[in-house]
């Protein structure tokens, strides 16, 4: 469902979707809904909208969603921070990131934070490979969210030095991550092995994530999207 709320010819045209998350009710008990509200700016220069990788990553968040209370939840390259605003609406304390070079993705953030009634949610810059006074000042974490960062190979590298210096710092954190396979010349799991991380695949039908209309969305359609957990070498669960 999405209504167009901005239709200036001059300004970046905002419409909001909706994701409606439930699960099927335990006999005699209540049905279990969440609904969220994502503003998607659609504009020549740029195209911050929710991608396929980023229902699959809420979906998993909602069906683990007893786990969440008072984690700390930090999501990377968030854009319009679907993932992020599931988690922070089930329970956990979560910090939202973008590039501190795109000024327009931390306002995006900011407009999905207000459009779902968390005011409250930190919002840093933090770009990809830089080891900055943002990075630095970040508390301990439980959990990274990235969802479709790894969409060019280039960034890779930086994405990885970015992850392999946050589980450093918490050794103990998981990186929850969606991606999808775009080209067979670049291996993933191959760039972990060399920062040592390692990986468990997740498999969709697990969490849900394997019907159409997910979130009671269109998405993630005819997209092939996988789902795995990243951690330091040594401490997969």
């Amino acid at each position: 469902m999405a209504h167009q709320e901005a239709t200036s010819m001059e300004e970046p045209v905002v419409r909001t979707q909706r994701f409606r998350f439930s699960e099927e009710p335990e006999p005699g008990g209540k049905r279990a809904v969440l609904e969220v509200h994502i503003p998607q700016v659609l504009h020549f220069q740029y195209g911050m909208y929710i991608w396929p990788c980023a229902v699959v990553l809420a979906q998993y968040l909602w069906y683990y969603r007893r786990n969440l209370t008072g984690k700390t939840v930090l999501e990377i390259g968030a854009g319009v921070s679907l993932p992020g605003i599931v988690a922070a609406k089930c329970g956990a304390m979560v910090i939202l990131s973008d590039s501190s070079e795109l000024p327009h993705c931390l306002e995006n953030c900011l407009q999905s934070c207000q459009m779902n009634d968390l005011p409250n949610i930190p919002i840093t810059g933090l770009t990809w490979g830089q080891i900055s006074p943002e990075l630095l000042a970040l508390p301990p974490l439980d959990i990274i969210l990235a969802s479709d960062v790894f969409f060019e190979p280039e960034d890779f590298e930086d994405i990885l030095t970015t992850v392999y210096y946050l589980v450093q710092r918490n050794p103990h954190a998981q990186v929850w991550t969606t991606y999808q396979v775009r080209s067979a010349e670049c291996s993933l799991e191959a760039l972990l092995y060399k920062w040592e991380l390692q990986c468990i695949h997740i498999p969709l039908e697990s969490f849900g994530a394997d019907r159409e209309h997910l979130a009671e969305s269109a998405l993630p359609g005819r997209h092939t999207v996988e789902m795995m957990i990243i951690s330091l070498a040594k401490n997969v669960l």
